[in-house]
Order: C-alpha cells, then structure tokens, then sequence
C-alpha cells in the first residue's frame, strides 16, 4: 500500500464523523465563544471544514502561504458543509494522484515572507491530518457546552450509543 493510499484510507474514515459533527454547528450562535481567548464557534467550525482543502495545495505545491488565506467569516452550517465536501472531493483528487517520491520532497508553511517552518511533505501531510483531528476535538467541546448532542466519532458518545445493552 502506498503513502497516498493509506492517508486516503484515513482521510475517508475521518471525513464522514467531520461532516456528522459539522451538520449539528448552530448558525445563530457562530459568535460564540467558550472563553474570551477561545476562537469563536463559527470560526473554529469554519477552520475545521476548510482544512481538507489545503492538502491538494500540501500535495503540490511547495508552499502554502497563511497571509493568502482568506479570512474567517461567520459562514451558516449549509455552507460549511459544502467547503468540506469541495475539500474532501479535492484532496481525494490530490492524493490519487501524487507520487510516492513527492511525499519527500521539502514543503513550506509560510506567513508573507517568514517560514514557519519546512518539513517532507509526506511528514506535514501526516501532521495535517492529526491537526484537522484536534480542531474536530475542539469543536466537540464547544458543541457540548451548548449542549448540541455529539455524535459518534471513534465510538459511542453520551449522546450517541452505538450498541444497545444486551437484556
């Protein structure tokens, strides 16, 4: 099994409990915020359904540039989940498609002119995915506290049983 198969392999198993998360995001309360330093909600649910997007860029070009991003909006759910399924679609495009050599080539996450910082591309694709995961974690906390049920991820939720007890 090759590199691109195996992060596609796990791009497929993250997506689907990203997009069941992302459907429950409550539009009217985007400028919510847990704590005054915390991201607001809409944001942070913004963040997690563009971050798919940015692995055809990982995949192939040498650079992504923060300061070229666009800003966050406080965009409704309907939207959200339409940029996730365009990224998700895109960066399954992206990693059928990239060779195997090309996961050691140098890739840079840059701020204008700064490097942050530059790593194989096959290591800051691997990090990526662990970061989309995080913020998905985050926005379970927020949902939680506005007490938005929480569905599966990995397995049941409080909210969420997958097994019935056995009588």
């Amino acid at each position: 099994m090759t590199t691109a198969q195996k992060l596609l392999a796990e791009l497929d198993q993250e997506m689907g409990p990203t997009r069941r998360l992302l459907e429950r995001v409550p539009s009217e309360h985007a400028t919510w915020k847990p704590h005054p330093k915390s991201f607001p909600l809409g944001h942070l649910a913004q963040l997690v359904a563009r971050m798919p997007g940015w692995l055809p860029a990982m995949l192939t070009a040498p650079q992504i540039d923060l300061a070229a991003m666009p800003p966050y909006s406080f965009a409704p759910t309907p939207e959200l989940l339409a940029e996730l399924d365009a990224g998700v679609a895109a960066a399954r495009a992206a990693l059928a498609s990239v060779s195997e050599e090309a996961f050691d080539e140098p890739w840079s996450l840059k701020r204008g002119d700064m490097v942050l910082f530059t790593a194989p591309r096959g290591v800051v694709v691997r990090q990526h995915m662990s970061h989309m995961a995080h913020h998905r974690g985050q926005l379970t906390v927020y949902l939680r506290l506005k007490d938005v049920p929480i569905p599966s991820i990995y397995g049941p939720t409080a909210d969420e049983r997958m097994f019935q007890p056995v009588a």
